[in-house]
């Protein structure tokens, strides 16, 4: 009996030891689910600072858009009224070169100026898919967090039954 006890007693005791190294093995995938879970929370927060970044460009850019479209009209208003004080005066032919080449030039500023808000507009986009593509992200990582807090706690609930059960 002596003989058997003690060989149930060294094997409790190498089972003791393994545990013992699965809990700390455990407890090191918890200490690394925690770093995990600290840098998911700081890419949330970068992911909510760049969230509102784009919130703000998408208004400044929609402000800056209104800008360029009054300053579209005005230029076109400006070209109208020189093109009719062209055509009312017979003396001023040579200033109908000069208003037609101003008005060219007016001209290539509207198109630059169409050009930018193109430009705005689509970056506007580039950044609202990039946002949804983050937001999704920090979903699908918040989804494995849960997995893997749900996994990590349900093995260590398992290990201390097994630890009171030996």
């Amino acid at each position: 009996d002596r003989d058997t006890d003690k060989k149930r007693i060294e094997e409790l005791l190498e089972e003791n030891m393994v545990l013992e190294i699965a809990q700390k093995q455990s407890m090191n995938e918890s200490a690394h689910l925690g770093w995990e879970l600290e840098q998911l929370s700081k890419s949330t927060d970068l992911a909510d600072s760049e969230k509102s970044f784009v919130f703000e460009l998408n208004e400044c850019a929609s402000s800056r858009i209104l800008k360029l479209e009054k300053d579209n009209q005005s230029l076109q208003n400006t070209i109208q009224e020189l093109r009719d004080a062209s055509l009312t005066s017979r003396e001023s032919s040579l200033k109908f070169v000069e208003l037609e080449k101003e008005n060219q030039q007016l001209s290539k500023k509207i198109e630059k100026l169409q050009n930018q808000i193109e430009k705005e507009k689509q970056s506007n986009q580039d950044l609202e898919t990039l946002s949804e593509e983050l937001i999704k992200d920090k979903e699908q990582l918040q989804v494995v967090m849960e997995t893997l807090k749900s996994d990590k706690d349900r093995q260590i609930k398992d290990l201390k039954q097994e630890n009171d059960h030996l």
